[in-house]
């Protein structure tokens, strides 16, 4: 067995990743703290196609020098925007037929194994604030919440985790579980 050399893995150019066909995965980040969660979310993003970012509240936005330090350039290939509030986003998105999940610990709750993903359908999912998860107001208007089971004494995630567990879990049902 031989590492392979960065040559050899066949990475898109920043134009190809933008013609690429997009998995229908939208992130919602709601009030996040930390820049370097929000480039971590956004390196996720680039390497599952991800179609776009909302960055919502607080959330810092592109070009800025603690982002790109865990983005490495994806906050050049993946399309995002920046917006106020969270909650007029989630409504664009329903008004647009886009399923809303929020990525929290609720009630009714469905575990991220149990979560089936509709053919054809875009979903957009939302994460919250690192210390606040998402907020009640942004739970109350989705149309239901995923959450990754925990087993251990802490019951919460890092965000960028939490991202990167739930997006790679949808990608593979989308792409592989059919």
């Amino acid at each position: 067995m031989r590492k392979l050399e960065n040559s050899e893995l066949d990475r898109k150019s920043i134009e190809d990743f933008k013609k690429s066909e997009k998995t229908p995965l939208i992130l919602v980040l709601d009030d996040i703290r930390s820049l370097h969660n929000i480039g971590s979310v956004f390196r996720t993003a680039d390497a599952f196609l991800i179609e776009k970012i909302y960055l919502c509240g607080i959330t810092a936005i592109p070009p800025n020098k603690e982002i790109h330090k865990t983005a490495l350039g994806a906050t050049e290939t993946v399309s995002w925007e920046h917006a106020e509030n969270v909650l007029e986003v989630i409504q664009k998105l329903k008004d647009e037929k886009i399923k809303t999940f929020a990525i929290e610990q609720v009630e009714s709750a469905i575990f991220l194994q149990d979560f089936k993903v509709e053919n054809n359908q875009k979903y957009a999912l939302v994460f919250g604030n690192e210390v606040f998860g998402v907020a009640q107001e942004a739970v109350a208007i989705c149309d239901g919440a995923i959450e990754i089971p925990q087993l251990g004494t802490k019951h919460s995630l890092n965000i960028s985790v939490s991202a990167g567990i739930v997006v790679w879990d949808l990608f593979q049902k989308m792409h592989f579980a059919k």
